[in-house]
Parts: structure tokens; C-alpha cells; sequence
């Protein structure tokens, strides 16, 4: 058993997709072959390449069947990401002191509202705060701070026209969600989707702000690299529930953010609806999401775990009415201080 006679039935195996054998297209490195043991690695062109476990299935039995009984390795490498391309910052983050990235890995796990009474409690300690809605298809901000009947004006600011934002709670506010009737599908795809975010970053008149808080849609994709490229983004919070199922998105939100050519800090970890308080008791907890939640993740990941928000009526209550729990709960109430305060350390 040679490394061309591996070679040769390494080149019978096509990627279903690209119609080109592996080693025609580059995919098979560092080949080895001793007579007992073959060991190859399997370079994928593009990243999470679903056709990635048929091709490898295909490798070894195509070596299998004419060499039974080798011990076969292949190993899956992926490419590297793509650089992200920073561009000049735009006039907004010239204008703002912290403005940090609010983040989930899936949807439904209060990252909205978490967002909310982050915004109102930093304004209540005194510094001036604005929230941008960057859900583009799913905005909530609007409901969040009662300002669905809000129209945006235009006005001219520092030689161009400019949007301006809305204002409650101390908060200013600015969504695509002032555009659209509530009842309204956003059927847009990616670049119009970008093209509307990239637009609300750089016309809203936010004047000086101390904190800017930018509500991103869930999971990972084109709005969240867009964000990235155009504003200083200083740092993420991640928003999660105990459910096992919402921290294995967690893990993708982490690496995204790690990722060499993105490199933005992550700040911590929010757990969300950690335990569930009655009104009527409120000295007790029930774990109805699990009691170990997102602790054990953010030790591995050393990233910290920086407030537990128990699942209370008046949330829910809260998000409904436009009046965020922080304001009205005091349990929220000083939860979120505490948050606030833990994240201003951090930024120092």
C-alpha cells in the first residue's frame, strides 16, 4: 500500500456539491500511508460544509475496499474566517463612550428585555443612554418603551439630515419598528436588511452618549457583522436561559465574538429567567429550567456570569405595558443596578 495507490482511490470520491474529486480540488493534506495505517487530512473550502461527514464516510470506504482492515484517520479542517473588514466608525460612535452589543444565540430568551431595563436602569444611575433596535425583522423596542405611535423626524444635524430618535424613561430609542405598522412582515433579504440597520446607525442624531446599547437580532449572520464593522463595538453581553438547548447557541455566540478577525470582548453572561418567583412568595424559587444553568458554561468559557434574572410576572408585565420590570420590581430592580454596576467596573 502506497501513498499514489491512496492518492488514486482518494480521487474516485466527488464532492457531491462542487462535481470535482478531493484530490483534484485540493482537500486531501499531508497524506501518510505505511502499510498499515493511512492518516490524511480532509481540508474543507468553506466552513460547516454540510457534505463534510458523507465525504469523509466516502474517503474511508473507497480505501476500505480495497485495503481491508487499515486503520484510517481523517482528520476535518476548516478554513480560516474571512477577515471582517473595519471600516471608518461611524459618526454615531464618534459620539458615544461605551457602546456595547446585547446578544443571544437563539431567540426567546428575554434578550429584548433584558436590554430594556439595562437601558433604563444606566439612565437612572445618571448617565445618558440610548438603545438601538438592531432586530431588524423581529423589533421590539417600540412595545418595550410604549412608543409604537412614535414617527421618527427628520431634522438637519451637523450639515446633513438626520433622524431623530425617541425618548422615554430617560432612554433614547431608535428602531426600524418606527417605520413599519406593527402588523407588517419585513420580507427583505440580507443586503436590504443591512442596507436599512446601516442607516439607523449612521443618521440618528444621538448626540452625546455615555452608553448606547444595540439590541441585535438573535443567532449570528450579516446584521451582526455589520454592526461590528461600523461602530466601535466595545464589548457583548450574551443573554441565555438555563435550558441546555440555549446554551449550546450560547457557545456559538462566544466563538463569534472570539473569532480572530472579529475579536470583541465578551463582558459576561446574563441568565434569564433563572428561577420562577410567585408574587404571592416571594422567598421562593423554582427551577423550572434547570437548577445548574449557565454557571458551569461561563466557568469552562471563562467568561463571567454577571446577574441571574428570575422569571417574575411583572416582567412580562413590564414588557407589555412599555414599562420595563426594572422600574417596577424591586427584586429587577436591584438585580439590574447590580448588573449596571458590575459592567461599568468592567469598562472601567
Amino acid at each position: 500500500m502506497t501513498k499514489e495507490e491512496i492518492t488514486a482511490l482518494l480521487s474516485t470520491v466527488v464532492h457531491p456539491e462542487h462535481g470535482c474529486d478531493i484530490v483534484s480540488a485540493g482537500m486531501v493534506e499531508g497524506l501518510e500511508a505505511d502499510g498499515e495505517t493511512v492518516r490524511f487530512t480532509l481540508a474543507l473550502t468553506r466552513a460547516r460544509d454540510p457534505f463534510a461527514p458523507a465525504i469523509k464516510k466516502a474517503a474511508i470506504a473507497a480505501i476500505d475496499e480495497v485495503f481491508p482492515g487499515t486503520q484510517i484517520t481523517v482528520l476535518i479542517k476548516e478554513p480560516a474566517p474571512k477577515a471582517v473588514k473595519r471600516e471608518t466608525p461611524a459618526p454615531v460612535a464618534r459620539a458615544v463612550k461605551h457602546i456595547i452589543a446585547i446578544s443571544s444565540g437563539k431567540g426567546g430568551v428575554g434578550k429584548s428585555t433584558v436590554t430594556a431595563s439595562l437601558a433604563v436602569t444606566l439612565s437612572r444611575l445618571g448617565y445618558r443612554t440610548g438603545v438601538l433596535d438592531a432586530d431588524i425583522y423581529g423589533p421590539s423596542m417600540p412595545k418595550m418603551f410604549a412608543l409604537e405611535g412614535y414617527l421618527p423626524v427628520a431634522s438637519g444635524h451637523e450639515g446633513h439630515e438626520s433622524i431623530e430618535p425617541a425618548e422615554r424613561y430617560g432612554v433614547k430609542v431608535m428602531s426600524i419598528g418606527f417605520f413599519i405598522k406593527p402588523e407588517d412582515a419585513l420580507v427583505w433579504r440580507g443586503p436590504m436588511a443591512t442596507n436599512a440597520l446601516r442607516q439607523l446607525m449612521n443618521q440618528t442624531a444621538w448626540g452625546e452618549l455615555d452608553f448606547l446599547l444595540i439590541d441585535l437580532p438573535p443567532g449570528t449572520g450579516d446584521i451582526h457583522l455589520t454592526v461590528i464593522q461600523e461602530l466601535g463595538i466595545e464589548g457583548a453581553l450574551i443573554v441565555s436561559t438555563p435550558q441546555q438547548v440555549a446554551q449550546a447557541d450560547v457557545l456559538r455566540g462566544i466563538s463569534m465574538f472570539r473569532a480572530e478577525k472579529v475579536n470583541v470582548p465578551v463582558l459576561g453572561i446574563v441568565e434569564n429567567m433563572s428561577w420562577f418567583t410567585p408574587r404571592e412568595l416571594p422567598d421562593n424559587r423554582y427551577y423550572i429550567f434547570g437548577r445548574e444553568g449557565v454557571a458551569p458554561l461561563a466557568e469552562r468559557e471563562g467568561v463571567e456570569l454577571l446577574a441571574q434574572v428570575p422569571l417574575i410576572m411583572g416582567v412580562a408585565d413590564g414588557g407589555d405595558t412599555g414599562e420595563p420590570a426594572a422600574l417596577t420590581e424591586p427584586q429587577t430592580t436591584r438585580i439590574f443596578e447590580e448588573l449596571a454596576n458590575r459592567l461599568i467596573v468592567k469598562l472601567g
